[in-house]
């Protein structure tokens, strides 16, 4: 169930033409995106409009006004069909997840099926809707009903062609209902060349809602339109919806802007080296990152890895993917190391696999903002989103991704976006012309040289960042991928086999310089050998002479010694002295 809005009834300041403000307020109808285009919903104890072909969704769309009222606001309502009995109306609403054989059981809600055949109708000045006031009375003041529902207006007034008394019958038909202070829905069909059949339901109504169901290059597509809105200011555009098992889910586009926040977060890409080349922290958080290059360059390899990242961070991640299918998706990553079949079961990693001719563009968007908000990832990964050019435009495409870009902004969601380039166009420019609204733009083209052809990668910008201005070469390995340097010879960079084999040259000639230097330190080891023996030899040599020198110097020492002392021995005999 839907979040309540705290406030139900939402007042809209108005200046009337005597200056003072006046307000009217409105009730939410809970139909996901329409109270946003209309700032709050539909005018309280008013008759609003519903006007479409047939097929368009105007009777789900008054269902899901009545229920969601008693569900989500405690406002009762009751149904008034002329066309499907309860029994029907109920098997009908049940595909949307509604049950209303409940709701009328729990009192919450009244159908009443009024069968008018058109045979029985008479065209006189005395017709008029009264018996059909008293019925809807009763079953308003049975429950208390706050909403009302009259599906379809046309059964009412199918046999009268006096446009007087249509008029007449219509006014009061409109003026009862606000009388009773109930804010209905009244569905019409569409007429030929006007809104409405007969051109005077919106004229009375004080909100008309246009559901539009077209057929463009055989592809489906619902919008709605506000065509009217009395008193207040509302979305004026077209705006793709959708009818699924959660009911109505409108898309508004006019509250989508630059109001969002930023984060200065950062989140891996997948691929150390790159996040090495963003600052060495990777890609902002909330950021959109498209991956250009023409095929077989690796875009979905790098998305796999950013994918897979998110999820080893415990992240969820949506992945669209509009050329492969999952199981071929989950192969393919494996040949190069990525295993992303763990996170698919964990429900970290869900893939939304399908062609995109299978929707109209506005369907797309609108399935993907449904997607996104029942998931609530917060990595988005979209591959490539060059195949949606085969759905309209480039201006069209162009205006459908700035939405999805935007919404996605809002909700602080990381988005990787592959492009697929022509080979032979200019690679800094996308084919769908949204650079400008990316982030961080990563380039992968192929370069042909020497016979083979060789990946590279570069940054060519990232938005409040500083990164790398230098190519990379691109490998797929079978653990990934790898960014290597590139090598510079003569006639400039190498890649692939050159580059590999300017590696072994350059091995080569560092092992020539490794060897020369080896041989260099033998001969001078050697040397050192030599010169230490030599000092050896000249040290004992040294030291012998030292020896023998000291032993003569104590020999003539003694001498000395003695021959002084045969003197003195001399001299006594002699008596020569005292």
């Amino acid at each position: 169930m839907k979040s309540k809005i705290s406030d139900r009834k939402r007042r809209t300041k108005t200046i009337d033409d005597s200056g003072t403000i006046s307000g009217i307020l409105k009730v939410p109808t809970g139909i996901e995106g329409f109270d946003e285009i209309t700032g709050g919903g539909l005018p309280q104890g008013r008759p609003a409009l519903v006007v479409g072909g047939a097929g368009a969704g105007k009777t789900l769309f008054a269902v899901e006004f009545l229920i969601r009222g008693a569900l989500e606001y405690n406002e009762p309502g009751v149904f008034i069909a002329f066309e499907e009995n309860g029994e029907e109306l109920a098997q009908n609403v049940a595909s949307l997840g509604f049950d209303l054989k409940s709701m009328e059981a729990d009192g919450r809600v009244i159908v009443e099926h009024v069968h008018i055949e058109r045979s029985e109708i008479e065209e006189t000045g005395e017709y008029d809707l009264e018996g059909l006031f008293i019925r809807i009375g009763s079953a308003i003041d049975t429950i208390g009903a706050k909403r009302v529902v009259l599906d379809t207006i046309e059964a009412l007034f199918s046999g009268l062609s006096n446009e007087m008394i249509l008029r007449s019958e219509l006014r009061r038909l409109f003026r009862w209902l606000k009388d009773k202070g109930v804010t209905a829905v009244i569905t019409a069909e569409q007429g030929n060349g006007k809104f409405t059949r007969h051109g005077l339901e919106e004229y009375v109504s004080d909100a008309v809602i246009f559901l539009d169901h077209r057929i463009e290059n055989q592809l489906s597509t619902r919008r709605l339109r506000v065509v009217k809105y009395r008193g207040t200011s509302h979305g004026t555009n077209e705006y793709p919806f959708l009818i699924g098992k959660n009911g109505f889910g409108v898309l508004p586009i006019t509250s989508l802007g630059l109001g969002h926040a930023v984060s200065s977060e950062r989140v891996s890409s997948g691929v150390l080296r790159l996040d090495a080349m963003l600052g060495g922290q990777g890609y902002y958080r909330g950021s959109t990152i498209l991956t250009s290059g023409t095929a077989g360059s690796g875009k979905t390899s790098l998305a796999a890895h950013f994918a897979s990242a998110a999820c080893k961070r415990g992240e969820k991640c949506l992945f669209f993917a509009f050329e492969e299918s999952e199981s071929q998706i989950l192969r393919n990553m494996r040949s190069i190391g990525i295993d992303l079949k763990p996170w698919v079961k964990s429900g970290l990693l869900r893939f939304e696999a399908v062609r995109p001719a299978q929707y109209g563009l506005e369907i797309h968007l609108a399935k993907m903002h449904q997607l996104i908000r029942e998931f609530e990832p917060q990595v988005v990964v979209i591959d490539p989103i060059t195949d949606l050019m085969a759905l309209g435009s480039q201006l069209e495409v162009k205006a459908m991704l700035v939405r999805l870009i935007d919404f996605l902004k809002s909700r602080q969601v990381t988005a990787l976006l592959s492009s697929l380039t022509s080979g032979g166009g200019s690679m800094e420019q996308s084919e769908i012309g949204i650079s400008s609204l990316i982030d961080t733009w990563l380039l992968v083209r192929e370069v042909e040289m020497n016979g083979e052809r060789a990946r590279g990668m570069y940054i060519l910008k990232s938005r409040g960042m500083a990164h790398s201005n230098q190519v990379r070469e691109f490998l797929l390995t079978d653990h990934g991928v790898e960014l290597v340097d590139v090598y510079l010879g003569p006639n400039g960079a190498l890649m692939g086999s050159a580059r590999l084999a300017q590696e072994a040259n350059l091995a080569a000639e560092a092992e020539v310089r490794r060897q020369d230097v080896e041989r260099r330190g033998i001969v001078l080891e050697r040397k050192r050998k030599l010169v230490k023996s030599q000092i050896a030899a000249l040290q004992a040599e040294l030291a012998g002479e030292e020896a023998e020198f000291q032993k003569v110097l104590e020999n003539t020492q003694y001498s000395d010694r003695r021959s002084e002392q045969n003197r003195a021995a001399i001299a006594k005999l002699r008596q020569a002295d005292d």
